[in-house]
């Protein structure tokens, strides 16, 4: 029985050694085994001592390796659940070290803009800015609603677009440009003008960004953003001189139209295309957009809720007025 012990176990090795599967091996020994049980004519003589041995040896192995066989079938039915994806890869650890250093930030600040959807209502001077800075921070979801093509007109304020991209709709250009500046975010494309009828795109978002060039967009944006009770950072340029604020109404803050509760009249404000607008002035006000979404996504600092910043780049002026919520306005009053 000792030899034949030392020979399965010999032929154990050398099915390891040439890599023969565990299967296999098991059958090689059940066969060598049997066969020897068998020509020594054990089950023809169990009054020995010796056949008893090799009877509750063969029992042991066939007991363990019944044990054996059924377990690994138990492991095969049992569904291990996947371990949880990781939110952030190595790679964007590295991209926001500079943010997860702030205090202000930090780990969970990142986080939370990576949770963050944010839709920008144009993809103009203020919108070029306040989309790059915003994919650059790092947030997770961005609409863009704009229904214009990019022009050569545009290009000497409008950063995000280039002379290659002329004739393309703004919105591709867009997202042509925060992709290849971080591939880790999400872009929303919307090739329209936003109307009532397609207000519905707001429920997708958390906060609203309006870099809108007319007032009747404005007042349309800041109507919509009331009734759904997202907050809304709406910002707008002349010139030289430009203006920004956080408006949420459902936090305690005044709307767009406490502050300008009628439209001007047609000609009392010009356009850019009208009157001109020095080129980095929509970079500085669009960048404060992006930069007042930041703070506000992630907590940190004082916001410019119930503030009106205004903006003077001719003369190096910056003012900061605080605003109130009119109990007669029609909209949020």
């Amino acid at each position: 029985m000792i030899w034949v012990v030392f020979l399965c176990g010999a032929l154990w090795v050398l099915g390891g050694v040439f890599d023969r599967p565990r299967r296999e091996r098991w059958i090689l020994l059940a066969l060598v085994w049997g066969l020897a049980f068998f020509v020594l004519r054990v089950p023809g003589d169990l009054s020995s001592d010796d056949a008893r041995v090799w009877v509750l040896v063969t029992v042991i192995a066939g007991l363990g390796l019944g044990y054996i066989l059924v377990l690994q079938r138990l492991k095969r039915r049992v569904t291990v659940p996947d371990a949880p994806k990781p939110l952030f890869q190595p790679a964007e650890l590295e991209r926001y070290a500079r943010h997860i250093m702030l205090r202000e930030i930090g780990g969970p600040g990142q986080k939370a803009l990576k949770n963050a959807r944010v839709l920008v209502i144009g993809a103009g001077g203020l919108g070029s800015p306040s989309l790059l800075y915003l994919a650059a921070a790092g947030v997770g979801t961005i609409g863009v609603v704009d229904d214009d093509t990019v022009d050569a007109s545009n290009l000497q304020r409008q950063v995000i677009h280039t002379d290659l991209r002329i004739g393309t709709p703004k919105v591709q250009s867009a997202r042509d440009a925060m992709l290849a500046l971080n591939p880790f975010v999400q872009v929303r494309p919307y090739q329209r003008r936003l109307t009532a009828e397609t207000a519905a795109i707001l429920d997708d978002y958390d906060l609203i960004l309006d870099g809108s060039d007319n007032f009747d967009t404005r007042y349309l944006v800041n109507q919509l953003a009331v009734k759904a009770g997202k907050p809304l950072i709406s910002a707008a340029i002349t010139q030289w001189e430009g203006q920004i604020s956080l408006y949420d109404p459902a936090h305690g803050t005044p709307c767009y139209q406490c502050i300008f509760p009628h439209r001007p009249a047609p000609g009392m404000v010009p356009t850019c295309a009208e009157a001109g607008v020095a080129s980095p002035l929509p970079g500085v006000i669009g960048s404060m957009m992006a930069m007042e979404a930041v703070k506000h996504i992630t907590g940190a600092g004082e916001g410019l809720k119930s503030r009106l910043m205004i903006y003077d780049a001719l003369y190096a002026e910056v003012r900061v007025i605080g605003i109130k919520p009119r109990e007669d306005c029609e909209i949020c009053g």
